[in-house]
């Protein structure tokens, strides 16, 4: 309909011109040289009218998105950061993004680990284009990627990098910016140049340079950088987020932009990001709209949960809840996360770790303390707690993917010793050792399950704008490896943020799998339908 009326116009201007020319040459004596100026500037008119036609056959411009596999590794690793910050007395989940070196004029904002997003597309940045994987985040508003001038950081040398001298478009900046991870941080300065997202160029895109990515996060991630699609009130430095020029230049018709996450793990198609309105073939039904409650990150209230029919009862009054794209999981504060991880039968990580230390290291640790080893080397003897003794890539990855089993094993140890010395005998050592290991909190991170319980499983349902809204064992368990190695993770991670900003739930791609979601910045609402 709106094309049509485009065609229309611009048929309707160049009558109007061809009339109006032939009128006035008819009724005024001008001179031949006058006649072939008003003939140029009709030829220029009918040009501008055509530039000013639309070029695309649709309103909505659609970005796909490619989807990996998620690893167990990857959720491994993450947790350990997330352990990171919260030694440090950081939140165990959140980061802080400032700006400048002045902490008590600090712009912060909650940024996350990305270890376990599934989901990324593909922008390009300069004149020529030079193409960046990045994840279309909705909890964080700036985007970034590696510097050229990124020197001394290994995970630059990982990743493509802007090259600021390659572009035709680029405009200096400068400002500098650090944003300060648990386990490390980011830091470089703010450029401008034209960033091309699917068919559309944003001009003068205001983006950062990463110069140093001291994180961990950022040496074991599959992405290249992060383009943000949250409220510019969590922007570092205040820079206007990329969807923000994207409605300013005049680029899409409206001011909504919506998700849809394909779940079929044998799919070419990852997903689309439609940035202008929806597309009709990604839902069904119609989309149930809640207000923003909180400009910054996209925050609604939700209401209660239930776990099969029974109400868990902790948002009966309401919770603070956020959709985001940069999240695996589904996140919420462990009192209900323990609830729901329980009802479907989940065993913390740490649990099922702990009973294959002791299944496979249970004699050798016995054998060596007997021999009077001391505690502390077992484990570096054993070859779990080796760290440090090379230099490398390889030995900073390793380093994080091993350190929970390391731990395990160092508690392991401990709960032997402490039987030996009051003379047990091994066997009820080891019915004690794995007891302490069934008893084992759930930690603040992701559960495994049995893959042949997914049928018996109840379903998950959240009640937003009044409306409930389910979830499937099969949409809520997630499998990562293949063959033997195939596990079945629970897509409820327990997650504890202190007030102010906290309690919150973090809605993530398990439930934006499940449900089309739609961004509406205009009128400051979410809206969720189910998806095809």
């Amino acid at each position: 309909m709106r094309e049509d009326m485009y065609e229309k116009t611009k048929i309707s201007v160049l009558v109007c011109l061809f009339f109006f020319s032939r009128d006035y040459f008819r009724t005024n004596m001008v001179s031949s040289k006058t006649r072939n100026k008003l003939i140029h500037q009709v030829i220029c008119f009918y040009f501008l009218a055509i530039l000013l036609h639309p070029t695309t056959s649709s309103d909505l411009f659609h970005v796909g998105l490619k989807k990996r596999r998620l690893e167990l590794d990857d959720i491994r690793a993450s947790r350990v950061i997330r352990k990171l910050k919260h030694s440090q007395r950081l939140t165990n989940y959140p980061s802080f993004a400032t700006l400048g070196g002045d902490s008590s004029n600090q712009d912060q904002v909650i940024l996350k680990n990305y270890l376990d997003a599934q989901y990324y597309g593909v922008i390009g940045i300069g004149t020529p284009s030079q193409e960046f994987e990045v994840i279309f985040d909705t909890g964080s508003s700036n985007l970034w990627v590696p510097s050229s001038k990124c020197y001394l950081s290994l995970a630059c040398y990982l990743h493509p990098k802007y090259k600021s001298t390659k572009s035709k478009t680029y405009i200096k900046n400068g400002k500098t910016c650090t944003i300060t991870y648990g386990s490390g941080s980011i830091s470089g300065f703010f450029s401008e140049d034209n960033v091309k997202v699917g068919d559309l160029v944003v001009k003068n895109q205001e983006f950062i340079e990463a110069t140093r990515e001291g994180s961990l996060t950022f040496l074991l991630a599959k992405f290249d950088g992060l383009l943000g699609l949250g409220f510019q009130e969590i922007s570092v430095g205040n820079a206007v987020p990329v969807w923000y020029n994207m409605v300013d230049q005049g680029l899409v018709r409206d001011k909504v932009f919506s998700f849809w996450l394909n779940r079929d793990t044998e799919a070419e198609v990852g997903g689309e990001i439609v940035f202008g309105g929806v597309d009709p073939a990604h839902f069904k039904g119609k989309h149930t709209y809640v207000p923003v409650t909180r400009k910054g990150y996209w925050q609604f209230n939700m209401g209660d949960i239930f776990v099969g029919s029974n109400s868990t009862g902790f948002c009966e009054q309401g919770c603070d809840a956020i959709m985001d794209s940069g999240t695996s999981l589904l996140a919420g504060p462990t009192t209900v996360i323990a609830q729901i991880n329980h009802a479907i039968g989940a065993e913390g990580i740490v649990s099922a770790e702990c009973k294959d230390v002791v299944s496979q290291y249970g004699e050798m640790i016995w054998n060596l303390l007997v021999k009077r080893v001391l505690p502390r080397q077992v484990c570096k003897e054993l070859g779990l707690c080796v760290f440090g003794q090379e230099t490398g890539i390889k030995t900073v990855v390793d380093k994080e993917r091993s350190s929970v089993l390391c731990e395990v094993c160092e508690m392991a140890v401990v709960w032997v010793q402490t039987k030996l010395k009051v003379n047990e005998t091994k066997e009820k050592v080891f019915e004690y050792v794995n007891q302490l290991c069934e008893s084992l909190p759930s930690p603040a991170g992701e559960s495994i399950i049995d893959c042949n319980n997914i049928k018996n499983m109840p379903s998950v349902t959240f009640t937003i704008g009044g409306n409930p809204f389910s979830l499937s064992p099969q949409q809520y368990i997630l499998k990562t490896g293949v063959g033997n190695a195939e596990m079945c993770i629970s897509g409820f991670s327990a997650f504890d943020l202190p007030p102010p900003t906290g309690p919150l739930w973090i809605i993530g791609d398990v439930f934006m799998g499940a449900y089309h979601t739609v961004f509406d910045s205009d009128n400051l609402q979410i809206g969720i339908a189910e998806a095809t």
